[in-house]
C-alpha cells in the first residue's frame, strides 16, 4: 500500500480547483431561450406542477438523484470531534464516493450544530432538496436520536453510514465466513470491541441474522459491559451480560468463535487469539490501525479468518461496498425510507456476490488470477462492477415489497442494463451487440487458446451466451491454465491442430489451399506447412464452414494476420482492399473511425475503398452513415501532398454515390462541429447533418485518434479492431485487448457470421 503523506494528501486536495466535487448544468444554457427554460418564464411550469403533485419534484428537479451528505463533525474519521468546517473534506470525500459508485449527486452540509433538537430541525427544513439523507461522523449516543427522530419527520430515506453501512458489510462478511468455516450463527460466541454507533448497529444486525443475545459479549473503554454496571445508556443495556467471569477483553475472547473490533488500534494480542475457538473469525476494522494486524493474526493461528478495515489485505470491510447502492436502489423507487428489509437486501446481495465467478477487471486491479470464495476472499472488492446491479436490485426489490416505495421497476433486467450504461459499464451499443448476439450465437474459433485473455474471453463469451466457443492450442495446457484460472471448460471445444487425430483436417484443408492459390505457386506440400500454423488453420475452419467466425491477433502481428487473410479467406467481390474499424461511444455520440490497422499510406483508390466499406459497415450497426473525410486542409486550400489524395477520393465517390452523405477533405474540428462547418462552408453535402462516421487519410492519423481518445478519457468506449472487406467474418484483435474488448469483438463477429448467412440463405432474421 502506498503511504499516504500529508505533502502529499494537503496537495491533492490543493491542486486544481480546491476541494474535490462541483456543480454542473445538466442542460443546455448556451442561448436566450435555453436561459429563458432554465430560469425565468419558463421555470414557472415545472414549479406549478409540483405545487399540485409534491411527487413531480422527481419528475423536474434533480430530487431523486441527489443526496445531502450531512453532519456536525463530531466524530469524524478517527479524529474525534474537530467540528463541522474541519470535517468538510470528509464529507466532499464522501460525495466524490457516492458519485463515481453510483452515480449519484451530492450536496455535502456541515451544520455547527450540537445540539440533537436543533440539528434536526435543520435537517428537516433542508430536506424536501433531496431524496435522501446520509448522516455521516455524528457521535454517539446523539446519532442514535437524529437518525431515529428524522426517519420518523422525514419521507424520504435517511441513514447513519457510520453505523448502518459498517452493520450491512461486515454482516455480510461474517455470514460467508461462517459459511467457509461451517459454523452455525446461532451457535457461535461474538465479543464485540467498542460499543459506539457501529458497534451497536453491527450487534443488532448480527442478531437480525441470527446470533444469539446470549452468545454476545461487548466491551468498551471500561471493560465487559455487565449488567451490574451502573450508568449504563440505553444502547448499551442492549448488550449487557449477565455473566460474572469475565472482565477483560482477554477473558471475553478465550473460546470465542468471532472478534469484531470496532475500538482501537493493537489491543488484540496474539495469545488472545491463540486463546480462541478453531478456526476463528477475526474482523480487526479500527483505522488505520486495526486491533490486530493481519500479520500478528495470521502468525498466531494459520486458521485464522480474517478482516480488517484496509485495502491492502484480504477481505476488507468498506463501506463503499454498501451505502452507493442502498441509496441508489432507495432512489430509484423514490423510497420514502430505508427500513430493516432494505438493508438485509443488502447483506444477502453481498454475501451472494462474493460466491459468484469474479469478473476479469477485478482481478486486473488486485494482479491475481484466481480470486475464489474461500479463507481469502469472502467478501466482494469495492471495485466490482457488479456491485451496483446486484445490490441496488436487491434494495429496490425490497423497498416495494415492503411498501416503502413511491414508484415501481418491473423489467429488473432492463433496470440493470441501465445502471450499467449510467457507471459506463456498459452501453446501450454493446448491450444491443450482446442481445442480438445471444439470439444467433456462433461457431467461434479463437486462435491463441493458450493465451490467458483469450482463454477468459472464450469462457465468458460462452456463459453470456454470445457464442459456442472452439480454442485452437494444445489441450493439456489449455486445461491447466483454466485449472489455474478457475474456468470451467463445459461447453468449450479443443482443437489441437497439430495432434495427430487432426491430420486428416489438415490434409483436406491444406488440398482445398493448395487449389486456390495454386496460381500463386502454391503446392500441396507448402499448404499442408502451413496448416500447423493456427492462424491458417483457424481461417481454414471459417472458409470450408467448419466453424463461423475466427478471432486472432494477441499474440500475432497484424502484417502476418493480414497476408493469412488475403491467401486464405479473400477480398470480397467488388474491392481490391480491405480495412478495420473502431467505434468510439463517447456516450453522448457514436463514431466510426477508419482505417486504424491495415493500409499504411493509403492512395485514392484505397480510400475509396474504405469510404464504401466504412458505409457497409455503418449501415451494418443499423445506422445512415454520414462521413468526412478527414485532412489537415479544408475543401482544396493545400494542393500537394494527403491533401490532394483525399480530394480526389472525394470527388470520385461523389460521382459514383450521388446520394451518400460523405464530404471533405476537412479538417476535424469541421467535421465534428455542424454549426461551424455549415456556416463556413455552405455548399457541403453534410449540410445540417452530424457527422458519425470518419475516414482518416492513413493509419498512423486513425490508429493515433482512437489511441488518443482511449488514453485520455476513462468514460470513453472503444469497440473494435471491426475487419471491413473480407469474405468470411475473421476478426482481430491486439495485445493490449482486456477481456471485456475481445468479448466485444466476438459479440460483433457473431452478428457478422448471422448476417453473412442471410445473405447465403441459411438462415432467417
Amino acid at each position: 500500500m502506498v503511504k499516504i503523506t500529508k505533502e502529499a494528501a494537503l496537495e491533492y486536495h490543493l491542486s486544481g480547483k480546491p476541494g474535490k466535487i462541483e456543480v454542473k448544468p445538466t442542460k443546455p444554457y448556451s442561448t436566450q431561450t435555453d436561459l429563458s427554460l432554465a430560469y425565468s418564464p419558463g421555470v414557472a411550469f415545472p414549479c406549478l406542477e409540483i405545487q399540485k403533485d409534491g411527487d413531480d419534484a422527481y419528475k423536474y428537479t434533480s430530487k431523486g438523484n441527489l443526496v445531502a451528505v450531512i453532519s456536525n463533525g463530531t466524530a469524524v474519521l478517527g479524529l474525534g470531534d474537530i467540528g463541522a468546517m474541519s470535517g468538510k473534506p470528509v464529507m466532499e470525500g464522501k460525495g466524490l464516493l457516492f458519485k463515481i459508485y453510483g452515480g449519484i449527486d451530492v450536496f455535502d452540509i456541515e451544520i455547527n450544530e450540537k445540539d440533537p433538537e436543533k440539528f434536526c430541525e435543520t435537517v428537516e427544513r433542508i430536506a424536501p432538496t433531496f431524496g435522501g439523507i446520509n448522516l455521516e461522523d455524528i457521535k454517539a449516543p446523539e446519532c442514535f436520536y437524529i437518525e431515529e427522530r428524522l426517519k420518523k419527520t422525514l419521507d424520504i430515506p435517511v441513514m447513519h453510514d457510520d453505523q448502518h453501512g459498517t452493520a450491512i458489510i461486515s454482516a455480510a462478511g461474517l455470514k460467508n465466513a461462517l459459511e467457509v468455516n461451517g459454523k452455525k450463527i446461532d451457535k457461535v460466541k461474538i465479543v464485540v470491541s467498542g460499543a459506539g454507533a457501529a458497534a451497536i448497529s453491527c450487534t443488532k444486525l448480527y442478531m437480525a441474522l441470527g446470533a444469539k443475545k446470549e452468545n454476545i459479549v461487548m466491551i468498551d473503554s471500561k471493560g465487559v459491559i455487565t449488567a451490574d454496571r451502573q450508568g449504563l445508556n440505553e444502547q448499551k443495556k442492549l448488550f449487557a451480560t449477565t455473566r460474572k467471569d469475565i472482565h477483560t477483553l482477554a477473558e471475553a475472547v478465550k473460546g470465542a468463535d468471532v472478534f469484531v473490533g470496532l475500538s482501537k488500534g493493537n489491543i488484540l494480542t496474539k495469545d488472545m487469539v491463540r486463546s480462541m475457538a478453531d478456526q476463528p473469525i477475526v474482523f480487526a476494522l479500527a483505522n488505520p490501525v486495526p486491533e490486530i494486524s493481519f500479520e500478528d493474526a495470521m502468525e498466531s493461528r494459520p486458521d485464522v479468518l480474517m478482516s480488517t478495515g484496509r485495502s491492502d489485505y484480504p477481505n476488507q470491510i468498506n463501506n463503499v461496498i454498501g451505502f452507493p447502492y442502498i441509496f441508489r436502489g432507495a432512489l430509484d423507487v423514490h423510497a420514502s425510507a430505508i427500513n430493516e428489509e432494505m438493508k438485509m437486501a443488502a447483506v444477502n446481495a453481498i454475501a451472494d456476490l462474493a460466491k459468484q465467478p469474479v469478473p476479469d477487471v477485478v482481478n486486473d486491479v488486485y494482479h491475481v488470477n484466481n480470486l475464489t470464495f474461500g479463507p481469502s476472499y469472502f467478501i466482494p472488492k469495492p471495485v466490482d462492477p457488479r456491485l451496483i446491479t446486484e445490490v441496488s436490485a436487491a434494495v429496490a426489490q425490497a423497498a416495494i415489497k415492503s411498501g416503502v416505495a413511491r414508484t415501481t421497476i418491473t423489467d429488473w433486467e432492463a433496470y440493470k442494463n441501465k445502471l450499467r450504461e449510467m457507471l459506463g459499464q456498459e452501453s446501450k451499443l454493446t448491450q444491443k451487440l450482446y442481445d442480438t448476439a445471444r439470439k444467433h450465437p456462433q461457431r467461434v474459433v479463437f486462435a491463441e487458446g493458450t493465451h490467458p485473455t483469450m482463454l477468459k474471453a472464450a469462457v465468458q463469451a460462452k456463459n453470456e451466451g454470445i457464442c459456442y466457443p472452439i480454442l485452437l492450442g494444445n489441450d493439456e495446457r489449455i486445461e491447466k491454465l483454466a485449472k489455474e484460472l478457475e474456468l470451467s471448460l463445459d461447453g468449450v471445444e479443443i482443437v489441437n491442430l497439430r495432434h495427430d487425430n487432426q491430420s486428416e483436417r489438415r490434409e483436406r484443408y491444406a488440398k482445398i489451399l493448395a487449389d486456390k492459390r495454386q496460381r500463386q505457386g502454391y503446392t500441396f506440400q507448402e499448404a499442408n506447412d502451413k496448416m500447423f500454423e493456427r492462424n491458417y488453420f483457424g481461417m481454414m475452419m471459417v472458409e470450408t464452414g467448419d466453424a463461423d467466425a475466427f478471432i486472432t491477433g494477441l499474440y500475432t502481428k497484424y502484417s502476418n494476420t493480414i497476408k493469412v487473410a488475403k491467401e486464405v479467406i479473400g477480398i470480397q467481390p467488388g474491392y481490391k482492399n480491405f480495412a478495420t474499424m473502431h467505434i468510439i461511444n463517447t456516450g453522448k455520440n457514436v463514431y466510426y473511425i477508419s482505417d486504424t490497422l491495415i493500409n499504411r499510406r493509403p492512395d485514392t483508390d484505397v480510400l475509396i475503398d474504405i469510404a464504401r466499406m466504412s458505409a457497409s459497415a455503418v449501415r451494418f450497426f443499423n445506422e445512415e452513415p454520414k462521413m468526412a473525410m478527414i485532412s489537415y486542409s479544408n475543401f482544396g486550400t493545400d494542393d500537394s501532398g494527403s491533401p490532394t489524395v483525399v480530394h480526389a477520393a472525394v470527388e470520385e465517390l461523389q460521382k459514383r454515390y450521388p446520394h451518400l452523405a460523405i464530404d471533405g477533405e476537412m479538417q476535424v474540428n469541421f467535421a465534428l462541429n455542424s454549426k461551424l462547418r455549415d456556416e463556413k462552408y455552405p455548399f457541403s453535402r453534410l449540410k445540417g447533418k452530424e457527422v458519425n462516421t470518419l475516414v482518416f487519410p492513413n493509419l498512423s492519423c486513425a490508429n493515433n485518434i482512437y489511441k488518443l481518445l482511449q488514453s485520455v478519457d476513462n468514460d470513453v468506449e472503444i469497440i473494435g479492431p471491426i475487419q471491413m472487406g473480407l469474405n468470411k467474418p475473421i476478426h482481430f484483435t491486439d495485445f493490449e485487448c482486456s477481456v471485456r474488448d475481445v468479448v466485444n469483438i466476438v459479440s460483433v463477429a457473431v452478428l457478422d457470421a448471422y448476417v453473412q448467412k442471410i445473405k447465403e440463405g441459411i438462415g432467417t432474421f
